[in-house]
């Protein structure tokens, strides 16, 4: 048991003992006296004079019972819970000697046998009266001072008789863990009390269904519904209608039952599926390629999961776009660009949780051409389709056709949509998206009630006079719109790409002109961009093999890269400045580092096993280190960049790194400061 420390250094303060005075006989009168007297203080020739700073010194050891090799992890079965748990309370008894005695009760049988074969004479029996008389005598006071002794250990009163003649040594108490008789209480005993239930009844059952017992079982099938129908020509009074109604009581019973097990079996797919791609998910959170260290600056792109739709097989990924509040979500447009082979189209979310299945499937009757997710509201998605029409579906509705979609009475486009992309709301607080097609018109679309309310915003058109064609007929001299994005700090600010190659610098406040205009490329932008860090720089890229890197208030292009192939799309990463990645039609990814090397792609690497396998789109996730390429077989691979392709400032010893977007804008504005250089130096 623990001795409190400020008890203890009082009681060595004090330097005494107490020791209560009784009487040694059965007078009362005297021994009353005795007893009511104070106590005397006596204090032994051994003990320490300790100083007030020994005195107030504090020990913190403390003495316990547990025992040290006692198990803690013993486990048991819980038939209650079906599971394994741990007991908290442990037996810390630890026994040292065991030693079975030989005694026999002196009025046991044994014992009587062994008195007999010893000649040894009968006891008396003790006189149960005179035992009573004795039990129920009052104690004395000196009785009492005797038994206390004899509890003490042997210890002897000062004032005693025994004690004054000298004839024993007067014996201390224990002056740390002394209590008089009268205070004492009887402590009860712990006791452990512990249960286990019986286990409840098992059965295993085990069947099996052979071709007779499935023939049988179809019969009694056969039977239950020819009987059925004989009860309906039983009772040809029914109505249609009530057939008809009960067929919808039926189909919606059914489609109750199925959307009550829909969450327990998406629950159990994820399981099942991150057993099986157990290896690939533990690559995608922890594995970073350890070769890196000897390749300089040059990395890998690792290959994670592929995601495949068997009915999309034949159809071409047109978009890609993650979502931005659920990190390991993200859409999947499906289409063609064989503007020969025209017809359906399809709409796919999946998730990184489940690589094997598409979480949402949504079918259309034209090809989606691209799309968009909401910012903030994570269920809208904006879609443009090849037919010119465009459309808003919600993830919450289970229906599966958009809930807002242009018509040619409400202003749809006239050729395909190639970009769609979501704004701020209007001051009515009503959500819109802006839309650039073939047709020339950039058109902003607002979403008012259950309709779709377009307004053109600008109309593409070809710089110089309008050519003629055959018979004197003059050709339109509108341009071609393929891509377009807003800026990402000035709202009314945007950038059109053209089929012609030339992008535009427009505003939202000006329909009649352009702000500035790019002779980009020599054959269509396929997408433009700004970048996420620097506000003054954009990049490019088309099917003449070609990318570019621009200073919107400079005419001609700061950085231009060949990749020896048609680039299909291009993106900056969301991590750094100076780091984008293209896709090529031959197969490949090109990741840039600017900071690193200013004229070469620190990595190249295919990602499709086909030669003839195209890449069209590719994506940065918001948050981990992957990106998503997609086909035109309808394939999309997510791929883990290398700690080479997204390298951090080194940490000085002393010195914190400093980091956030001024930084990455610092990068970028350095790069191109190398650039402007020559040009001031020349005015």
């Amino acid at each position: 048991m623990p001795v409190p420390k400020k008890t203890v250094a009082a009681r060595a303060r004090r330097g005494s003992v107490f020791q209560a005075k009784t009487t040694d006989g059965p007078d009362f009168g005297d021994g009353v006296d005795d007893w009511l007297q104070g106590k005397t203080l006596v204090k032994p020739p051994d003990q320490l004079d300790l100083t007030e700073a020994e005195l107030k010194e504090e020990f913190t050891r403390i003495l316990t019972a547990n025992n040290p090799h006692a198990p803690q992890n013993i486990v048991r079965y819980s038939f209650k819970e079906r599971s394994y748990k741990t007991i908290s309370s442990v037996d810390q008894l630890a026994v040292h000697f065991v030693l079975e005695g030989n005694l026999l009760h002196k009025d046991s049988d044994e014992a009587r046998r062994q008195r007999a074969k010893q000649g040894l004479p009968e006891e008396k029996p003790v006189d149960t009266a005179a035992a009573e008389t004795d039990e129920e005598k009052v104690e004395t006071p000196g009785d009492a001072g005797e038994e206390a002794g004899e509890e003490g250990g042997g210890e002897e009163r000062p004032d005693s008789e025994e004690v004054k003649r000298g004839q024993k040594e007067c014996k201390l108490t224990n002056q740390f863990n002394f209590s008089e008789r009268a205070s004492q209480t009887l402590n009860n005993p712990l006791r452990e009390r512990e249960c286990q239930t019986e286990p409840p009844p098992r059965a295993n059952f085990s069947a099996t269904a052979n071709q007779w017992e499935i023939y049988d079982g179809y019969l009694e099938e056969l039977q239950k519904q020819e009987k059925n129908k004989e009860k309906q020509k039983a009772q040809p009074t029914k109505k249609e209608e009530d057939k008809g109604k009960k067929k919808m009581m039926m189909v919606e019973m059914q489609s109750d039952d199925i959307s009550k097990v829909s969450k327990a079996a998406k629950i159990v797919e994820r399981m099942v599926n991150q057993n099986t791609f157990d290896d690939i998910a533990q690559d995608f959170k922890y594995f970073e390629d350890a070769s890196d260290e000897f390749r300089d600056q040059e990395g890998t792109l690792l290959p994670l999961w592929k995601f495949q739709y068997d009915k999309a097989k034949r159809l071409a990924v047109t978009a890609l776009c993650w979502n931005e509040n659920y990190r390991d979500l993200f859409a999947v447009g499906l289409g063609s660009y064989d503007f020969t082979k025209q017809g359906r189209g399809m709409l796919l979310f999946y998730s990184l949780k489940n690589p094997t299945y598409p979480e949402n499937i949504y079918l259309t009757t034209s090809g989606i051409m691209c799309l968009d997710i909401h910012p903030h509201i994570s269920y809208l998605v904006a879609v443009g389709f090849y037919d010119g029409c465009v459309g808003v579906y919600s993830l919450k509705e289970e229906s599966s056709q958009p809930i807002y979609k242009s018509t040619a009475k409400s202003g749809k486009h006239t050729d395909p949509v190639w970009q769609v992309r979501w704004q701020n709301d209007d001051m009515d607080h009503n959500h819109n998206f802006f839309s650039v097609s073939s047709d020339g018109r950039v058109v902003s679309w607002t979403l008012v009630k259950n309709e779709l309310v377009y307004t053109d915003i600008i109309k593409l058109s070809l710089e110089g006079p309008p050519s003629d064609g055959t018979e004197g007929m003059q050709l339109p001299t509108m341009a071609c719109g393929t891509s377009f994005d807003f800026h990402k700090q000035i709202d009314y600010l945007f950038l059109v790409g053209t089929e012609e190659g030339k992008i535009h610098k427009c505003s939202k406040a000006y329909s009649s002109q352009f702000l500035q205009t790019y002779d980009a490329h020599n054959m269509a932008v396929d997408a433009v961009k700004w970048n996420h860090f620097h506000p003054k720089v954009f990049i490019s890229c088309s099917s003449d093999w070609t990318v570019k890197i621009w200073d919107h208030t400079i005419d001609t292009p700061m950085f231009t890269f060949d990749l020896n192939s048609a680039v299909g799309d291009v993106a900056w990463s969301p991590y750094s400045s100076t780091v984008f990645a293209a896709v090529t039609t031959d197969g490949r990814v090109h990741v840039f580092d600017l900071s690193i090397n200013k004229y070469e792609a620190i990595c190249q690497q295919p990602v499709v096993a086909k030669k003839k396998t195209k890449l069209t789109h590719i994506q940065f996730n918001p948050e981990h280190p992957i990106i998503i390429v997609g086909d035109d077989h309808g394939y999309v691979n997510s791929l883990k960049l290398s700690p080479n392709l997204r390298k951090k400032p080194k940490e000085k010893k002393g010195q914190e790194v400093p980091k956030g977007p001024e930084v990455e804008i610092a990068k970028m504005e350095k790069l191109l400061s190398l650039l402007r250089e020559p040009e001031s130096n020349s005015n």
